[in-house]
Parts: structure tokens; sequence; C-alpha cells
């Protein structure tokens, strides 16, 4: 039996309005849409089903009832009584869908939806709703670009994914360290807290070289990759090379 639960799907409380559960899903769909990199066919598969499912209010009485007796068994209990075709019904998918499409230089619906491993052969017997307009991937030429995607995602109330800044700091090795290579204590502060992280150098580093430690940066948001930090080495001095810098100055 399949329990995921619609609102879990979405992100969102089973008190969402209707606006708060379409901009849930366009982030969605468009961080899952097949055509990104960090694309998911069978996720987007999930989050359609969710959608067409809580932007319908007939078919979300259903739900939250069958949610009310059966828990997290209400999904499987739902698909008992639903076919793809009775889920996605008059369902606006297929225009959010071309506003993605449209924007962003992604497939078209129907291209979508025709894949092998989507939907099948019969996902042509879904009632979507495709609005038509004059294309925007005309538009998305030379440095404009981002500036265009941005305020287009603020038109549809979209999220864009933003990757995390990368950090950099200085880790304080001896020479015999530095000489020797291999793993030191780093105290690694993010965020308020800190920790300890063990970390490897190569043997003979230099003072100043550099070492990138991939995603410990900051954060990035919805979807964006994290940023790395970047750890310079700072070679200490030892006490006879301290004695002997103040008798060359």
């Amino acid at each position: 039996m399949n329990q995921k639960d619609y609102y879990k799907i979405l992100g969102v409380s089973e008190k969402a309005g209707q606006a708060e559960i379409k901009k849930a899903y366009r982030n969605l769909a468009f961080l899952h849409h097949p055509d990104r990199s960090t694309g998911n066919e069978e996720m987007m598969k999930e989050i359609n089903e969710a959608y067409a499912v809580l932007s319908n209010p007939v078919k979300r009485n259903e739900y939250d009832s069958l949610r009310q007796r059966y828990g997290s068994f209400a999904r499987d209990q739902f698909r008992q009584t639903h076919s793809d075709q009775d889920i996605f019904r008059d369902s606006d998918i297929g225009q959010i869908f071309e506003e993605l499409s449209r924007a962003f230089g992604f497939s078209r619906p129907e291209d979508i939806f025709s894949r092998n491993n989507f939907y099948g052969p019969h996902y042509r017997t879904f009632e979507f709703k495709v609005y038509g307009g004059p294309g925007l991937g005309s538009l998305f030429l030379g440095g404009m670009a981002s500036l265009i995607q941005n305020l287009v995602a603020k038109k549809l109330g979209l999220d864009l994914p933003k990757n995390g800044r990368d950090l950099y700091d200085v880790i304080s090795i001896t020479p015999e360290e530095a000489a020797a290579g291999g793993k030191v204590t780093y105290r690694y502060q993010k965020q308020g807290s800190t920790r300890e992280l063990l970390v490897t150098l190569p043997g003979g580093i230099r003072d100043g070289q550099k070492i990138k430690l991939k995603g410990l940066g900051e954060k990035g948001r919805n979807g964006g990759k994290d940023g790395d930090l970047y750890l310079k080495a700072g070679i200490r001095k030892s006490f006879l090379g301290i004695i002997k810098s103040l008798f060359e100055k």
C-alpha cells in the first residue's frame, strides 16, 4: 500500500488555501521538471497527482474524509476509486506547465505527459486546460536571461533555486603538519554553531595554499546547491623560526 500523503508531498498544511497550494506546486514543478538537472519524473508524477486532488474542492473533500477514517492509508483508499483520468479531469496542470514551458524553455506539456514512463499511452484522455499566449522563449538571450527569468518567476509566484555563497577561512597548522600532511582538526563555525572537522591536508602544503571542502559553505535555498568552504593554510612559525625572524629584522 502507498502511504504517501498529498499534503506532505506538496509541503503544505491541511488548512492551506488554494493560492498556497498552487504556489507550492509551481515551485516543486519547476524544481523537479524533467528538463532540469534536478528533474525527477517519479517525483513529478507524485506532485501532479497531489496537486490535481488538493486543487479541486470536491476531490479534496473526499480525500480529507478518507484521511479522517484511514489516516496514512487515505491515498491508497482514494486511488482504489479514482483512476488517473478521474484525478486529472478538469485540472489546470496543463496551464501551469504551459506557463513554465513558455517562460523557461521547457518541453511542452503534451511532450512531458506522453513520455513512456510518465502516464503511458492513454495520457491524452486527461482533460487538461491549456491556455495560449505569446511565448517568452525568444527573450532569453544574452546577459538579460537571468533578469528576465527572475521577473517571470516573480510574476508566476516561483521561488527560484538559489545557490549558497562560498565561505572562506584560515586553517592554522604547524610546519610539521604542513610537511607530513594527513588529518588535522579544524573548528568549523556556521550559523552560530561550532563543531570540529577532520581536514585531510596534502603533504608539503604551502603557506597560503587553499583547500576546497565541497558543500560546507552557505546552504542553498529552494533546491539550490550548497556553497563550498575554502580553507587557506596558515603555517605557524616554530619557536626557533620566531627567534630567527627577530634577528633578521
